[in-house]
């Protein structure tokens, strides 16, 4: 062991039934390191740091911890250790504060004097430049904030090693400026950072190791500043998936989506209010909406979908009134839909892909006379598994069998291959490898140029510059200006997600009706 060698796995292997997720997999992580762990969907990432984080335990293999052979039996265990991990998805109670969700993560000791925990909060989160107010509801934090409290939770246990798990996906682009500077930091003071990410630009400019998986295997390390990206892709997804991305921009025709004036309180408390809200989505463009999470775009696209209805307001598609159809009266008329959450709402968990594959497209002649056609349904299932590479047993497996990028590709193919008049994606690639996430634009950019309306909104900055003939951003609320992507620069529309915006609707451009 070198030095300043902090963790060392060796040989560690992993298998489930039909699947080797790790195969001894050799990683060393030194002291002050921002070491990125990179693949492709179903690689072994997240098996890898649920290994290290005491979630699940190994078949085989040792993990060293500063030199010495550890068994985690559990996440406090690791947390005794100084290992931390702050998940995508946050663990936080919203009705909570700040030093309330802090306290629950601690040992009793440390939490029950709830004074001196909120003045360690201040101490600790203004060193590391992600100023937090202890005493504020999580509620009435931005995402970015609340990523702050999960790291901060993580620091006030004198962590060593930070394992961070697509850390910007929610970020707003200068708040993943602020998270880099604080990585950095920690990183000068000797701790060291898996980071995991899809985005390779972030990881050139941020880490100094990496370790790349592929099928379970370990296929490479480097360091990624003496890398470019599209090296780090080839690493991952090998030759013969094509990287290129050069998408060309469209003009947009006709209007196909127009809304206005609409107005929404939601039930939910925590759910933010839509008031005089208008949105035009042309035929042949693509319409791209930034956003950090929680801002409005969750009941944005409940009104679009039929799932809600608004207080008042009008949607038409293509000329026909909407706002008051079902989600299967609008389906008919040649709306689809690909929601955030896969699972539950993109998929029913425990049904088959064949079955999946019917709930949104039974409209599409796969029943007839109140029969389902069940051979053209299974050919549309397999049609979907083939043309969209999604790894999977077989047309029978069960949707929560796939992991979340190949289930992404399964949802966004059922959507797309129904040849809709207009679709609303909610992070389309969020998750996916690269190899996937560029079948996945290629595909989107396709169905733009056959004439549908396409409404993207995701937290993807770089995605939606990329596919977006037209760009604009939703907070709190509100709908930002909506301008040509060419003449919108990232800081303006950083500005835009932040609020900073004058008018509090877009001054939609002459549209014409050819």
């Amino acid at each position: 062991m070198s030095s300043s060698e902090r963790l060392h796995l060796q040989g560690i292997t992993k298998a489930y039934p039909g699947c080797i997720a790790n195969d001894a997999v050799e990683l060393r992580v030194n002291s002050g390191e921002i070491h990125a762990l990179l693949g492709e969907n179903g690689a072994g990432k997240s098996t890898l740091m649920k290994i290290i984080y005491g979630v699940i335990a190994p078949d085989a293999g040792q993990l060293l911890w500063h030199g010495q052979p550890q068994v985690i039996s559990g996440p406090s265990h690791a947390r005794q250790l100084g290992i931390g991990m702050v998940f995508q998805h946050f663990s936080l109670f919203e009705t909570l504060t700040v030093a309330e969700n802090i306290a629950l993560g601690l040992p009793a000791d440390q939490a029950k004097d709830m004074a001196a925990l909120e003045a360690r909060i201040r101490e600790v989160s203004e060193h590391y430049g992600m100023a937090l107010d202890p005493k504020r509801l999580v509620y009435t934090l931005s995402v970015g904030e609340q990523q702050r409290v999960e790291i901060v939770r993580c620091l006030l246990q004198d962590i060593e090693l930070l394992i961070l798990d697509e850390p910007t996906s929610v970020l707003t682009p200068q708040e993943v400026q602020q998270l880099f500077r604080t990585l950095k930091t920690l990183a000068s003071e000797g701790c060291s950072i898996l980071f995991i990410s899809h985005k390779l630009d972030e990881v050139v400019e941020l880490c100094n190791a990496a370790t790349v998986l592929r099928h379970g295997q370990v296929t490479g390390h480097c360091n990624p500043q003496h890398t470019t990206s599209g090296e780090l892709a080839r690493m991952m997804v090998g030759d013969d998936t094509p990287l290129s991305e050069n998408y060309s921009k469209a003009q947009g025709t006709r209007v196909a989506l127009d809304a206005k004036d609409l107005c929404y309180q939601p039930e939910d408390p925590f759910g933010v209010r839509l008031e005089q809200l208008a949105l035009q989505v042309k035929a042949g463009e693509i319409l791209g909406i930034a956003g950090v999470a929680g801002n409005g775009q969750d009941e944005l696209m409940g009104l679009l979908s039929g799932e809600e209805r608004q207080d008042s307001g009008s949607i038409q598609l293509n000329g026909t009134a909407i706002e008051h159809l079902s989600p299967d009266q609008r389906r008919q008329l040649g709306f689809a839909f690909v929601p955030e959450e896969r699972l539950g709402r993109g998929a029913v968990p425990d049904m088959s892909l064949v079955d999946n594959a019917l709930l949104s497209a039974s409209h599409t002649g796969l029943k007839r006379k109140g029969w389902i056609r069940y051979p053209a349904v299974r050919q549309f299932a397999r049609h979907i598994i083939d043309r969209y590479n999604v790894k999977c047993a077989d047309e029978d497996a069960q949707a929560k069998s796939l992991s979340g990028g190949n289930l992404q590709k399964f949802i966004i193919g059922r959507e797309i291959e129904q040849q809709p008049k207009f679709l609303v994606c909610s992070h389309p690639t969020w998750g996916v490898d690269i190899g996937a996430a560029i079948l996945i634009r290629h595909s989107l950019i396709h169905l733009r140029d056959q004439g549908a309306a396409i409404l993207v909104i995701s937290e993807d900055i770089d995605e939606l510059y990329q596919i977006s003939d037209r760009i604009g951003a939703i907070c709190d609320g509100r709908l930002s200006p909506i301008a040509p992507t060419q003449s919108v620069s990232i800081e303006q529309l950083g500005q835009w997600m932040a609020g900073q915006f004058s008018d509090p609707q877009p001054q939609q451009p002459e549209v014409s009706h050819a």
